[in-house]
């Protein structure tokens, strides 16, 4: 069970997260916890090393930064033993989770849960800091926001859970963004694929990562509400999933930033060049065009532009300026005010006609298609941040995804994902692997 920041965000909630563990536990499960920080507490920490350091350092940060999980853990295992339950709390480090070097963005290499395992065989309830572990040079780690997700799939993965439960603020996952279309509607189960590219496209309910980790280690995901006990989102194999719509979701994301290189050399090794500094600075680059070179003299030159995180194109303008005078590169500009949105579904794979119907929607609205790019499921279109929401509702509508245009779902049938009672979770384990 995985509690988000809203989830412990005060007392009451603390005491509610904490309330729900316990019924799991009277319940005959063996509970894993993982806890995220309190509210804005990682922004509040973020603002501190902000006042007295223009540029922190990322170890010191990953020190600081892991302090907020920790203290959600602790409050929570108070709340669980005057519960009558006997409890332990544990940082990521003491629970086994080791990562790489890459402070602020470490990935987990390994799962080392033996303390966990004696733990739960004593029957007491185990709370793990999430969003953090050890590296392999045995400095405190973060993975980045969003972490927790992935400390808890990564421990599902570990200890065989039947099922990883990943509860948030909202109901599960949806078809768009509520805050910007009212009527969408609540997915009751979407398949790895489909979610991978809805979290690669900037729905937050779920890290990437998380959902990549899932998928390589069969880890069944149910995204659910923190304050109500209905049904969430289920994410399972393309198998279970069953159904094949042809559009899951419109998802979108205000976090984009444009990365342009102009008067770029067009010479063999130049874009690896380029993608190598990148790397070497820890930037996750998405989207890349290059256009036809043009002749300068008797050069080639061509312009570049990408996508990167928001957040990182200071650090990317940064790690490219040497480039400038090494590779004779015209300049390097950036800019921030970028939006993504995208449509995803599985059932592109057998229907044409999509890309068409998309930019003709956008064209209607008067939404510049900046940059675009495809995967079997996806469609993603970089436009202006503030034309996102005009073209998510358009593209929601057109596309009938409204909870108003589809039938209601039956979750209480044959077809509902099952899970194991207690006890009963070898066969998922079997059939996961």
């Amino acid at each position: 069970m995985k509690f988000g920041g809203t989830s412990v965000a005060d007392a009451d909630r603390i005491k509610r997260a904490a309330r729900r563990i316990v019924q799991s536990k009277d319940q005959g499960n063996r509970v894993v916890a993982v806890l995220s920080a309190r509210g804005k507490t990682t922004d509040q920490l973020v603002a501190m090393a902000v006042e007295v350091s223009e540029r922190p350092d990322p170890r010191e940060m990953d020190m600081l930064l892991s302090t907020g999980e920790r203290i959600s853990c602790a409050l929570a295992a108070m709340v669980i033993k005057d519960l009558g339950h006997d409890a332990e709390s544990l940082t990521g480090s003491q629970a086994g989770i080791v990562t790489d070097t890459s402070h602020t963005k470490a990935r987990i290499l390994d799962v080392r849960a033996e303390r966990i395992r004696d733990a739960l065989e004593k029957d007491r309830i185990v709370l793990v800091a999430g969003f953090q572990g050890v590296s392999t040079a045995y400095d405190v780690t973060t993975l980045g926001r969003g972490g927790s997700d992935t400390t808890a799939v990564a421990l599902a993965a570990a200890l065989h859970a039947d099922v990883c439960e990943i509860y948030t603020d909202v109901a599960g996952v949806y078809s768009a963004d509520p805050r910007i279309v009212p009527n969408a509607r609540k997915l009751a189960r979407v398949s790895f694929e489909e979610m991978l590219e809805m979290a690669s496209s900037g729905a937050k309910v779920l890290q990437l990562r998380s959902v990549e980790y899932a998928r390589n280690h069969g880890v069944r995901i149910h995204c659910r509400s923190s304050f109500d006990d209905g049904p969430g989102t289920f994410v399972l194999t393309e198998e279970e999933t069953m159904e094949r719509p042809l559009i899951t979701a419109v998802t979108h994301s205000t976090d984009e930033a444009r990365v342009t290189l102009t008067g770029l050399p067009d010479t063999p090794g130049v874009a690896g060049r380029v993608m190598t500094v990148l790397a070497d600075a820890n930037v996750n680059v998405d989207m890349i065009i290059q256009n036809e070179p043009a002749v300068e003299g008797e050069r080639h030159r061509a312009d570049m532009s990408f996508t990167v995180p928001r957040a990182d194109a200071r650090l990317a303008r940064e790690a490219l300026e040497p480039l400038v005078h090494e590779l004779g590169i015209g300049g390097v500009a950036t800019d921030s005010g970028m939006g993504k949105v995208s449509l995803v579904g599985a059932g592109m794979k057998s229907h044409p006609g999509v890309a068409a119907k998309a930019f003709s929607v956008l064209g209607q609205a008067e939404v510049n298609i900046e940059m675009i790019s495809t995967s079997p499921i996806k469609i993603s279109c970089v436009v202006k941040e503030e034309d996102v929401p005009r073209a998510v509702s358009e593209l929601h509508a057109a596309f009938d995804l409204g909870a108003d245009a589809v039938r209601r779902e039956d979750v209480s049938g044959d077809h509902r994902p099952v899970v194991a009672p207690p006890g009963g979770g070898e066969s998922l384990r079997r059939e996961a692997s």
